[in-house]
């Protein structure tokens, strides 16, 4: 159990580290992403919400084990409200259209390691891998 929780944290770890948007790199926004999944209800309640936006294909892609399809910022502010979106940016130190452009592409991957196998896991185990990655981030 714990071995696949480290793969998945070294995974998202491995992606975010390597990319970066605006001179941002997107392992910035990482807390930020997880307290607004903490905040939401866990993965449920985000991907509720993200859904209720009107990007519900998008979401689906993001679930299923296919392809990823991209988002806009513009889709993600929409979908999580001005408010949470600068208050990611503040605490990652940067503009809200950035913080923005950098969690349309931080969401997607997010949700997808999240969702191995195209199943949103029972709660109990995805508090594990989040707590599992904010360790290896923030430890």
């Amino acid at each position: 159990m714990m071995g696949l929780l480290d793969q998945l944290a070294g995974q998202v770890i491995g992606s975010l580290g390597a990319q970066k948007q605006d001179s941002v790199s997107q392992s910035d926004l990482l807390g930020g992403v997880m307290n607004l999944i903490n905040n939401a209800g866990g993965l449920q309640g985000i991907l509720q919400q993200l859904q209720a936006s009107g990007i519900a294909d998008q979401v689906a892609s993001w679930i299923g084990t296919g392809e990823n399809a991209p988002v806009s910022g513009n889709q993600i502010a929409d979908a999580l409200g001005a408010d949470k979106v600068s208050q990611i940016a503040q605490h990652a130190g940067i503009e809200p259209e950035h913080a923005a452009t950098g969690l349309a592409q931080l969401l997607p991957q997010i949700i997808d390691k999240l969702t191995p196998g195209g199943q949103v896991p029972q709660n109990e185990l995805l508090e594990q891998g989040l707590s599992l990655l904010r360790g290896k981030l923030f430890g």
